[in-house]
């Protein structure tokens, strides 16, 4: 058995077959394809590269998660705090007017501009307002207390209670509640105290009312704010994350 082997050293011989016209590869010039990779100009050419679009990646994965690309100050720590305290607040009155008592009838007593005592048995209104203006003051202070912050989740979730109070808009009216333009709310005492008891009781008395679906949010942007603060202080100076959050975690494969 005979091997012929040519005088051809360089490995050029190896790809003699394929041309550089129309017929081999394409028309491409595979042997400078080949000298490209070998010289390593072809691989500084993808680092280059990827390393550019991974740069842009972090740029726009940090722009859409605004609220965690930094480690949290006191000062923003503290406007959380606020709205734990507020939202707690706004989830107590909401859940004081979800209670039956409240909207049972009871013996009422008044007295006349003569002393005249009487009792009628009848809703006490001044309970229910009472419950109601407390309710529509932590609901305000909620809204305010979350536009001092800067969190995408703690947005959503008041622009969500937001909504669901705009779906209640005419009902709420119908009791004496406006909503404003910046999403708090007003109550006229006058118009409440004159307004059907039982349209007062179907909008935040019972499961599903609109009182409960306000609870709920308010737990949930409470939720969000604690998810924050927890988030924000375990910022490390590396630029990564101590404790395993979904978000953070994505720029881990970066830093």
């Amino acid at each position: 058995m005979n091997i012929n082997v040519r005088a051809r050293t360089d490995v050029s011989f190896l790809f003699s077959s394929l041309g550089s016209g129309a017929a081999g590869v394409g028309g491409s010039n595979f042997l400078s394809d080949y000298a490209s990779i070998k010289n390593g100009s072809y691989a500084k050419l993808m680092k280059a590269y990827y390393s550019e679009t991974a740069n842009d990646s972090v740029k726009t994965i940090a722009k859409n998660n605004k609220s965690v690309s930094k480690a949290m100050t006191s000062k923003e720590s503290k406007k959380y705090a606020e709205v734990q305290k507020d939202t707690d607040a706004l989830k107590e009155s909401a859940d004081a007017l979800l209670g039956k008592s409240l909207f049972e009838k009871k013996d009422i007593t008044v007295t006349d501009e003569n002393g005249v005592e009487s009792t009628t048995r009848d809703y006490d209104r001044n309970a229910i307002y009472n419950a109601v203006n407390s309710f529509v003051n932590n609901y305000n202070s909620v809204i305010k207390s979350t536009g001092e912050t800067d969190n995408d989740t703690v947005d959503r979730r008041v622009a969500s209670m937001k909504n669901g109070t705009a779906s209640y808009e005419k009902a709420l009216s119908r009791i004496g509640i406006e909503v404003n333009t910046d999403g708090t709310l007003s109550l006229d005492k006058d118009t409440f105290m004159k307004a059907d008891v039982s349209k007062v009781k179907s909008l935040f008395n019972g499961s599903g009312s609109y009182g409960y679906q306000v609870s709920s949010q308010a737990s949930m942007i409470n939720y969000a704010a604690d998810n924050a603060v927890r988030k924000g202080s375990s910022y490390g100076i590396n630029g990564a994350y101590s404790s395993g959050f979904s978000n953070g975690n994505l720029f881990n494969n970066y830093f």
